[in-house]
């Protein structure tokens, strides 16, 4: 995964819980002149613009003080949205039956983007099927995992067909 380093990990996670939001994962893309942190958070009611700004004011300011980022770098927060981000063991297990495309660092059976069910987790692997196959992909084999967003449910809700 992009997940950030254990060392902004803690400095950020109580920062964003502090404030009553869930730290849903935070990603950091170091480069010398363009860096990226991105802070993902999440609330029951939803996650508007004043959310990400009261967020990112409160982790500005700690990075101000503990200055733990080398170089430039852009902050950004953000809502997970409907194709939110998965990082950890317990994400997978959450969307357990979902719908996910995980993009994978090395190979698992000769794939290196798989598109499918989260069937289950064990330890620190993930069991997802597409098209009836079952594929065991390790945690730390995942570069990235979305969940795909099923539209035709929110069209159902709209048009009250269902």
């Amino acid at each position: 995964m992009k997940q950030a380093p254990d060392h902004l990990l803690e400095l950020i996670e109580p920062v964003v819980e502090g404030l009553g939001y869930e730290c849903v994962g935070i990603e950091y893309n170091p480069h010398p002149r363009h860096g990226l942190l991105r802070v993902y958070i999440d609330s029951e009611a939803g996650i508007q613009l004043e959310d990400c700004s009261k967020v990112s004011h409160q982790i500005s300011g700690v990075l101000d003080v503990e200055d733990p980022i080398q170089g430039n770098y852009r902050l950004e927060i953000s809502s997970p949205g409907a194709d939110r981000p998965l990082f950890k063991i317990a994400d997978f297990q959450r969307f357990e039956g979902s719908l996910v495309t995980v993009n994978l660092f090395r190979s698992v059976a000769q794939r290196k983007k798989i598109t499918g069910t989260i069937l289950g987790v064990e330890d620190d692997t993930i069991q997802l099927e597409e098209d009836g196959q079952v594929f065991t992909v390790p945690l730390q084999a995942i570069s990235k995992a979305r969940l795909v967003p099923d539209y035709s449910v929110v069209k159902g809700e709209q048009d009250g067909s269902k």
